[in-house]
């Protein structure tokens, strides 16, 4: 006969029918999530907002300055931070791109020229069936005919009087939805975790605190990292006189949100605007080099571990199919969200590795005395 036991025992292992409510309420969640990705992008990213300066908001708080006191002057020095470096660099970024654009058509000639022949001539590969003659002349064509991006960025968003207004709609909205989440955030999360069911509330707080801390970590702290070395690789590359350093320095920083891969790039656009732009570029080439080596030392022993830290852990791989995964699934609203969920989700793999481990089923006896028959 079966113990009484062991089926009252086996009956609890049964998830809890009262938390078949709470399962259905999260799938139609997130359907109603995915349903509604073409106007969340606002307010998602005005929570991100608001969650990143909300520690700024703590602090002058802790100044004896009210609330919404506190918010104020945070969103006003963001502004005015925000409102300077785009006057700052946009006239800049704007000549650079100019540079680039009269540079482009040189590039494809050297290619033509020099680049594919001495390939031809190293490996023995038919390259005839490449063109570049007619990829030249639509370059030196249709990048002559963009002129001014910006102008160009507007023209288009004009031509429709309706798309016009849900981009000035949706730019309007962001630091609306940022201001008063930011101002009501610490009374919305206390909300949140009151609503949690009492027996799951010191795990799931437990676990979404772990999850702030590396979301902190992440974003403040690989935003600090990317205009850091943005910051480096302008500066050297302006101290060795290439004309492309703040176009390049610009790139390499953003694209330094993948470990390795800022250095990658910034490095071969540095070496190819320097042997285009110095007719001696031996030793620029060299001093590319070195601009790059220094910043990648940099952030490996400074940067990275004082900004960072090592509790993230995200893989250049993972970092990569986040990013392309965000943007397949929800748009540039999924490119901007990849990156902080997929630090959550690996704060729950963690926690569901070490549930693992203490488990019956990594555990089980039968195993392990399996084990030390094979071993036997």
């Amino acid at each position: 006969m079966t113990d009484p036991r062991q089926g009252a025992g086996a009956k609890r292992r049964f998830p809890d029918a009262r938390a078949w409510p709470l399962l259905v309420a999260l799938v139609l969640g997130g359907v109603l999530i995915y349903l509604l990705r073409p106007i969340l992008m606002p307010f998602l990213a005005g929570a991100l907002l608001a969650y990143l300066a909300d520690p700024l908001a703590d602090r002058l708080q802790r100044l004896r300055l009210n609330r919404t006191l506190a918010v104020s002057v945070v969103f006003t020095g963001l502004a005015l931070l925000g409102a300077g470096a785009l006057l700052l660099l946009v006239p800049l970024l704007s000549r650079q791109i100019d540079t680039l654009r009269a540079l482009l058509p040189q590039i494809v000639d050297w290619a033509h020229q020099v680049g594919l022949p001495w390939l031809q001539a190293q490996t023995g590969l038919d390259i005839e069936t490449l063109d570049l003659e007619t990829l030249r002349l639509a370059i030196a064509q249709h990048w002559r005919s963009t002129g001014n991006i910006a102008a160009s960025v507007v023209a288009r968003a004009t031509s429709s009087g309706l798309a016009l207004a849900a981009l000035l709609a949706n730019l309007a909205l962001i630091p609306v939805v940022a201001f008063y989440l930011l101002r009501d955030w610490d009374v919305l999360i206390s909300q949140l975790r009151d609503l949690l069911p009492r027996r799951m509330e010191p795990v799931v707080s437990r676990l979404a605190s772990e999850c702030s801390e590396v979301l902190a970590a992440f974003l403040r702290g690989q935003f600090l990292v990317m205009l850091s070395l943005g910051f480096i690789y302008t500066v050297g590359l302006w101290l060795i006189g290439l004309d492309l350093a703040l176009l390049i320095g610009v790139l390499a920083g953003i694209a330094s949100i993948v470990p390795y891969l800022g250095f990658i790039v910034g490095l071969a656009a540095a070496a190819i605007a320097a042997v285009f732009q110095f007719s001696e570029w031996l030793v620029p080439l060299g001093l590319v080099g070195g601009v790059f080596l220094l910043g990648q030392m940099i952030e490996s022993i400074l940067l990275t571990p004082l900004l960072v830290g090592d509790r993230i852990g995200l893989h250049p791989v993972a970092v990569i199919f986040a990013v392309l995964a965000g943007g397949q699934l929800f748009g540039f609203t999924g490119v901007l969200l990849a990156l902080p969920i997929a630090a959550v989700v690996m704060v729950l793999l963690r926690h569901a590795h070490r549930h693992y481990l203490s488990s019956e089923l990594y555990s089980e006896r039968q195993v392990g005395d399996g084990q030390r028959d094979l071993e036997n």
